[in-house]
């Protein structure tokens, strides 16, 4: 079926050049400095089986896809499909198709940042941010203030459907809350947390240091780990929150109190087994504690010249 397939001579790779070319070429300035200067994101396919109709063909090895039901596998993200062997020897190399996507909401981040030309943040997080610091600093209670549900709801709406040509002027949505709300709701939703799992015990080890210095410096090596996407995505997030804080004589919101704000948002959430089984309430102060530390001190976490 596939013995003598070539992936650079398959259908799927000869179509995506001109796609790849093109994404690399028209990436958006940078918001934030990258890990490296490629800032190419590597993100697996989602193949799912898929019963096709009418005749079909592997975009792997060209041949057909024999069968009524259950052919071979699709991506869910970028749309290619392929027998289930072929699957097997198709590289992370997945090219999101905008078309595909379901909104902004939900969406894995890498996903997201890959589909709209392997940008270094989400649109979504930088337009939030921008609007925030535009007329948001010096508001009391930023972030920690609900704007109305139904406002952020039709913010969220509106997003899913306009992308980044959402108005998000005081004109559209007053209540500077309301921004703040859909930019952390944004966040909450993400199916892989920006505090991704496989680092999140390591920034909890970190949190435990006693000593100052070697708890920054192992909260800076944990997050480090993150995948580029969740690393540029944060580092863009707490250079912005520390800007909240540096006004915190005005808008009453300290690094302490952001950190506890934003980090059920960010952190992985609780085991609602262990909860339903103790009945206790969810502590998150290693989580506070380590945002805290990368509030304060952005500039030692997140080096510049990375």
């Amino acid at each position: 079926m596939c013995r003598a397939a070539s992936y650079e001579q398959s259908p799927y790779f000869t179509l995506n050049e001109r796609k790849r070319r093109t994404l690399s070429r028209n990436n958006r300035p940078a918001l934030v400095q990258p890990i490296s200067d490629d800032i190419h994101y590597d993100k697996a396919h989602d193949f799912r089986i898929q019963n096709f109709k009418g005749l079909h063909w592997c975009d792997f090895c060209g041949n057909f896809m024999w069968g009524i039901i259950a052919q071979g596998v699709r991506c869910e993200d970028c749309g290619i499909s392929a027998h289930r062997k072929c699957s097997e020897k198709i590289p992370a190399d997945c090219c999101p198709d905008l078309k595909l996507l379901r909104g902004v909401f939900g969406v894995d981040l890498t996903t997201l940042n890959k589909a709209h030309g392997n940008t270094r943040i989400p649109f979504l997080v930088d337009m939030c941010v921008k609007e925030i610091e535009r007329r948001g600093l010096n508001s009391e209670g930023i972030y920690r203030v609900s704007g109305l549900r139904d406002d952020v709801e039709a913010l969220r709406l509106a997003f899913d459907r306009d992308g980044d040509k959402t108005d998000l002027g005081p004109s559209s949505w007053e209540d500077i809350n309301v921004v703040a709300g859909v930019l952390k709701l944004y966040f909450r939703l993400l199916p892989i947390p920006l505090i991704a799992f496989q680092v999140y015990p390591l920034v909890m080890t970190a949190a435990k240091e006693p000593d100052e210095n070697r708890r920054l410096q192992r909260i800076k090596d944990a997050v480090h780990l993150l995948p580029p996407a969740h690393y540029n995505s944060l580092k863009y997030l707490i250079f912005h929150l520390h800007r909240i804080a540096e006004n915190k004589e005005k808008n009453k919101m300290s690094s302490l109190n952001l950190s506890t704000v934003w980090c059920p948002t960010l952190f992985p959430g609780p085991d609602l087994q262990e909860i339903n089984s103790t009945g206790s309430i969810p502590d998150f102060h290693l989580e506070a504690t380590s945002l805290d530390v990368m509030i304060r001190q952005p500039h030692l976490i997140f080096p510049p010249n990375i």
